[in-house]
């Protein structure tokens, strides 16, 4: 399924202030409204519309800054957060700040199979394997929400649904077990969607169906604060289309998700015979020539065979034909990714009406590192309680008074890309792109240093290290303007942790560990009496037994600093405990003794050392 927060960034405020809810609000970015409730889309404003528009449509709209992305991060995190503690294979994927996938096949399987098929309008549904009252009731006799096609097709298709027949009628096919199945996941879909309401404020449409792409176009059919579920035949039955295929004919190539504007440009000038036209200004992908699935498909000739000639070039990748000719006919095998808890990449951008100048470059470089590094100090670094020295506040600069932190990955590349404008053309008008330009180098080690403020950080990311590569895609004596200006650091490396997908076993804790294990054994350096220096007292007999010499001397090596476990008292002993290190190999702490040679080594080396007794001369 696919989950999409209505207008989120408006709802984050009205999180904030519940009040805003009923007051139509819009949130600025620049100089136009970059979302707005339905409160003020009622009156008439849309997105993308110029904030002085919006004040003369709507006098009394209530207009809120939002290009400080922070608080709509964290509300983000936070929801989804929430959502994938719903889903028992982690299979949870974020897409954005306000649309997130969830593959819930294991939880409707695992319902499907307790249904009792003679009182589905009665059913449980359980979220929880163990848990026999986790969960909710439902009726799994027909759909929650809406559906593709609507009611008059439910109808007439009754007689292909699994509504009250017995259970054993499953292998004879008269039930349809997907449409069971997409039946019960629009139950979760909506139980899901009211416990985000109720529990957290925020609203949200939800596309059901059997794969991403479909999840989220049928999501869009019914908003806001809603569900649709597409409902089979998936495939063609006697000739007949499908409802996937009827679902997706009427749709622009273009906005079919995974086939983009330059895609789907080819595409339209290949079923024209022309070059496709698109319009004036300066946003990007907005096409003149509406070129339908249905027009495609039905087109002579084509093939994902014509479709890969069409679209291959630089750039590419094998099989874009039969890629493209798969979603167009709603196929896509694309698994949801599972929770991450470490983002593959961070990055920061804006874009610009004009940029054209070091000066302008230098600032707005300056502004877009100060966001990147506040970016990765908040979603890189974790609370590290074997430190006291430096903490994080909420923006991400560094403090003393705060709880301390450590680093959970670090970047090892950090990119600069843009977008120039291409020149003038003779007519006067701008020929459209929309290809970035990019250069990439090794992430700076002094940007992990948490004790800096983050302005200082900034200062020497710039000068040393931004500036330089943007000089090497700008060289000095060409003339440039940019549309846009991105900079992101990528390639993360997981830090060592107990995570089984961390990079490495964290050795602060393991020594840690190991001293709290060992302490009660631990000799312990204490003055000693002079008057007592060759006696310890014998707890059986109450006896004064005077030390042997090489004890006295291995007492005094240990007290000085210069002994070592070889001079260790005899009168010590030492135990084995199976959580010494929470080690894999689960050896001694003091190690493995050699039966041929006798000497002591850590376990884990002990297999190679026999293989050197036993190697031939």
């Amino acid at each position: 399924m696919a989950k999409d927060y209505d207008c989120f960034y408006a709802a984050v405020f009205e999180a904030e202030n519940p009040v805003l809810k009923s007051l139509p609000l819009a949130v600025q970015q620049k100089h136009i409204i970059v979302t707005c409730n339905y409160e003020a889309r009622r009156r008439g404003l849309n997105k993308l519309q110029l904030i002085k528009e919006a004040k003369k449509a709507c006098p009394d709209l209530i207009i809120v800054l939002g290009e400080d992305l922070t608080r709509f991060r964290n509300a983000s995190k936070e929801l989804y957060d929430f959502l994938r503690g719903f889903v028992w294979s982690q299979k949870a994927e974020r897409l954005g700040f306000d649309e997130v996938f969830l593959d819930v096949t294991d939880l409707v399987d695992f319902n499907i199979t307790i249904l009792n098929y003679n009182a589905l309008s009665h059913s449980f549904f359980h979220l929880d394997r163990t848990d026999p009252i986790l969960g909710f009731s439902y009726n799994a006799s027909r759909y929650a929400g809406s559906t593709y096609p609507g009611s008059a097709a439910e109808s007439s298709n009754k007689s292909t649904c699994a509504a009250d027949v017995p259970e054993d009628l499953l292998a004879t096919g008269v039930i349809d077990l997907l449409e069971l199945r997409l039946r019960v996941g629009s139950h979760l879909a909506q139980y899901l969607r009211h416990q985000l309401e109720e529990q957290k404020g925020y609203t949200s449409t939800v596309g059901i169906s059997t794969n991403k792409l479909l999840s989220k176009l049928v999501g869009n059919v019914n908003k806001p604060k809603n569900q649709t579920t597409l409902r089979p035949p998936y495939p063609s039955i006697d000739g007949e289309d499908s409802n996937v295929v009827r679902f997706m004919d009427p749709r622009d190539i273009g906005k079919v998700p995974g086939i983009g504007f330059k895609l789907s440009q080819r595409i339209r000038s290949h079923v024209l015979g022309r070059e496709a036209q698109y319009e004036d200004g300066e946003g990007y992908g907005v096409t003149k020539e509406n070129i339908t699935v249905r027009d495609v498909r039905s087109f002579p000739g084509m093939s994902p065979k014509v479709l890969d000639d069409i679209l291959k070039g630089p750039g590419s990748y094998k099989g874009i034909g039969e890629r493209v000719w798969g979603l167009l006919h709603g196929v896509d095998d694309t698994d949801v990714g599972k929770a991450r808890d470490v983002p593959r990449q961070i990055s920061i951008e804006d874009s610009y009406i004009r940029l054209d100048s070091m000066v302008d470059v230098d600032r707005e470089l300056r502004l877009l590192a100060s966001s990147l590094i506040r970016r990765i100090r908040t979603d890189l670094t974790e609370t590290d309680d074997n430190d006291s020295n430096s903490g994080l506040r909420d923006d991400g600069d560094a403090t003393s008074a705060d709880s301390p932190r450590k680093w959970r990955a670090h970047p090892r590349v950090l990119r600069l890309s843009t977008r120039p404008r291409l020149p003038l053309r003779p007519d006067g008008a701008r020929a459209r792109t929309s290809t970035r330009i990019s250069r990439s180098g090794h992430m700076p080690t002094f940007v992990f240093n948490l004790k800096a403020s983050v302005e200082t950080l900034v200062d020497q990311l710039v000068d040393e290290t931004l500036i330089p590569l943007f000089r090497k895609l700008h060289p000095e004596p060409l003339v440039w303007d940019l549309s846009l200006v991105n900079i992101a650091a990528t390639h993360m490396m997981e830090t060592a942790g107990d995570d089984r997908n961390a990079g490495g076993r964290d050795i602060g804790k393991m020594f840690k560990r190991q001293e709290d294990v060992l302490k009660e054994w631990k000799v312990k350096d204490e003055d000693i009496r002079p008057s007592h220096d060759n006696e310890v007292i014998q707890e059986d007999t109450g006896a004064d037994i005077p030390m042997e010499t090489d004890q006295i001397e291995a007492l005094m090596n240990y007290h000085t600093g210069q002994g070592s476990e070889d001079s260790l008292l005899q009168t010590q002993t030492t135990i084995d405990t199976d959580d010494d290190w929470n080690s894999e190999d689960n050896g001694s702490v003091l190690g493995t003794t050699c039966e041929v040679c006798g000497s002591t080594m850590p376990a884990f080396a002990m297999g190679a050392h026999e293989r050197f007794h036993i190697k031939p001369d």
